[in-house]
């Protein structure tokens, strides 16, 4: 990307939140939500080049957060990635596990992620998110 992307990172654990704002924003300009219903207000309002999103997180939980973001015109071709623990905690949350593939996700990260497994990541989806072209 020729101009600095807008990442949006919705996740309501303020330290992972933190912690990987600064690794996003080495790159990248960053806008964080730390609850769900923030993240999809900051998602129609900033404008993101790409969002991730936690799955795991009250009230309303990440698959949810997926559903509304992509039934939005203006964002539905903005590049979502779920990052979460959930393989880990799929069980605990009694969430089945075919969920996530109809959401229309574009990928899903494992926590912990690797800080340059991360960046990778998210500059692959960008440069594909900017060949689609606009919406």
């Amino acid at each position: 990307m020729t101009e600095q992307a807008r990442i949006l990172l919705i996740d309501d654990d303020p330290d992972f939140l933190e912690s990987t704002k600064a690794v996003l924003e080495s790159r990248y300009e960053v806008v964080t939500a730390n609850n769900p219903q923030e993240g999809l207000d900051k998602a129609l309002s900033e404008s993101p080049n790409l969002i991730i999103c936690d799955v795991i997180m009250p009230d309303i939980d990440g698959f949810t957060v997926a559903e509304r973001l992509k039934q939005e015109k203006q964002l539905s071709r903005v590049p979502l990635l779920m990052l979460t623990s959930l393989a880990a905690r799929r069980k605990e949350a009694n969430i089945p596990r075919d969920r996530g593939v109809s959401l229309q996700a574009e990928d899903y990260l494992d926590k912990p992620v690797a800080p340059a497994a991360l960046l990778a990541t998210v500059e692959s989806w960008l440069n594909k998110a900017q060949a689609w072209g606009p919406a």
